[in-house]
């Protein structure tokens, strides 16, 4: 019962599809019916939504919170940068993995967020800037109190490019693939199979989900009682 009470610290809404003309649904739903009051009782706010319609893909999704590290990681596990000929891209391999080490480098996170603000006045991420102020570069005084932001800003972005420049919408396949782990098809799977994909799917959201803080470790604001206890 605990992995169910967790359902909805992690996930923020679990829809179940189903045909109930097909007996390849008969997990889904035989699932879903003896488990709904116990789910809705231990997640009362949680949307638990059964879909239903002729020849309907039996499956679970959910929505899950992605980062950009999730997306890379996914796709060099998953072998996603290759060449036309199929060949592993050792230059957009190694491109993911130094951008992978820059959100792993809190310490370099930082030093770009608190360089932005080093030219008083100015703010280079400031929306239309180059637009408004294309040149913004090339002044004297805000290049060099910005030299550092500039000089991660521009390796950041040059490795951005690399990245994402593989042939045949490489960057976005590997996208539309990460968004489909939302989903876990069940064509013909008995209700124990129903139960581990939903597992599965917690997992996930305890790994991008975070829906409800966790308590502190010490009580940090003190209410006094009614008064006349």
């Amino acid at each position: 019962m605990s992995w169910k009470a967790a359902l909805s610290r992690h996930l923020p809404v679990v829809r179940f599809f189903a045909c109930p003309k097909s007996p390849a649904s008969r997990g889904v739903i035989g699932w879903y019916q003896k488990n709904y009051e116990e789910l809705k009782m231990l997640n009362p706010t949680m949307p638990l939504l059964l879909r239903c319609s002729d020849n309907a893909m039996p499956a679970i999704t959910t929505e899950l919170s992605f980062t950009t590290a999730h997306l890379l990681t996914y796709m060099l596990q998953s072998n996603r940068f290759q060449n036309s000929d199929g060949s592993p891209s050792e230059e957009r391999i190694a491109a993911a993995n130094k951008f992978l080490g820059y959100l792993n480098d809190e310490s370099l996170k930082k030093e770009y967020e608190v360089s932005r603000w080093n030219s008083p006045g100015f703010d280079p991420q400031r929306p239309f800037l180059d637009d408004d102020h294309p040149d913004w570069k090339k002044d004297p005084k805000i290049s060099t109190d910005l030299s550092r932001y500039i000089e991660i800003h521009s390796e950041l972005e040059n490795t951005w490019k690399v990245l994402t420049s593989g042939p045949n919408g490489e960057f976005t396949r590997g996208e539309n693939g990460l968004l489909m782990c939302q989903r876990v098809d069940l064509w013909c799977a008995g209700e124990g199979e129903v139960e581990s994909a939903l597992k599965h799917l917690l997992n996930l959201g305890k790994e991008c989900n975070d829906l409800v803080p966790d308590s502190p470790d010490f009580v940090t604001e003190y209410y006094p009682g009614v008064s006349d206890l």
